[in-house]
């Protein structure tokens, strides 16, 4: 993990519940666990800021920065990912995106686009979802693209359509590496010291949403049985639960200097 985004992820796991600010004398004492020094941590924060995550503010105990709104919704949108690997219902509706006017735009970042949010590709220009995505607006205007856009269901096998649409395989194997990589890593970790429960969870949260980034999201009664994301999604939740309680020691310990 860089230093900014371990700079990030404090943010958005342990300040953002209080008030969403911290001091660079804070920033430094918390990143140390995970090996980073003052300079880099100095240097990270610099950056972050330059790309809008982070704004100066002045606290009481010193110099500090505060995040900014672009910042917060990024942080909403991992929350909304990781909550959507545990259980959900789904009332067996697609939503069906039929693109128009490619030629203006550029083809390849809209695709990836369309694929970040969580859409499946059945043609060249037909994309579905098994949920609405309401940053799907926002994508197209900003494309200066326009689609037909509605839900239906499918008069078929929901599960083969969905093998059509995701290649599910690459997202597997990342699961099972997920798995074998922080196992024995994170059940290590008693909570006995809490700067290496809070530097291990960071982690580890970091890594699952590195994960997270690739999956669609999918309801469970679309995906092949024995889906290694079911294991992952517990073991990430069993031990970020286990270490939250040191960890949180630890960071009260860092803020209060």
């Amino acid at each position: 993990m860089r230093a900014r985004s371990a700079v990030f992820e404090v943010y958005g796991v342990h300040l953002r519940g209080r008030g969403a600010v911290g001091t660079i004398a804070a920033l430094v004492r918390l990143l140390a666990p995970l090996g980073f020094n003052g300079p880099t941590v100095r240097t990270a924060v610099s950056r972050t800021v330059r790309q809008g995550w982070l704004v100066p503010v002045r606290l009481a105990r010193g110099p500090g920065y505060a995040l900014t709104p672009q910042a917060e919704r990024r942080l909403d949108e991992t929350a909304a990912r990781i909550a959507r690997t545990r259980p959900s219902t789904w009332d067996g509706q697609w939503q069906v995106v039929v693109l128009a006017d490619l030629a203006a735009t550029d083809r390849e970042r809209l695709l990836s686009s369309l694929r970040l949010l969580g859409y499946g590709q059945l043609g060249p220009v037909t994309w579905i979802t098994p949920r609405p995505v309401v940053e799907l607006i926002e994508l197209l205007a900003g494309e200066s693209v326009t689609a037909r856009v509605f839900t239906g269901r499918h008069e078929g096998a929901d599960a083969e359509l969905a093998a059509g649409a995701w290649d599910l395989a690459p997202l597997a194997a990342d699961y099972a590496g997920f798995l074998a990589r922080w196992r024995p890593e994170v059940s290590a970790v008693d909570g006995s010291y809490p700067a290496s429960a809070f530097a291990t969870s960071l982690r580890l949260r970091h890594a699952w949403r590195k994960v997270l980034v690739r999956d669609p999201g999918l309801p469970r009664e679309l995906l092949p049985s024995g889906w290694p994301g079911h294991a992952a999604a517990e073991f990430f939740d069993l031990h970020s639960e286990r270490l939250a309680a040191p960890a949180v020691e630890f960071v009260d310990e860092c803020l209060r200097g």
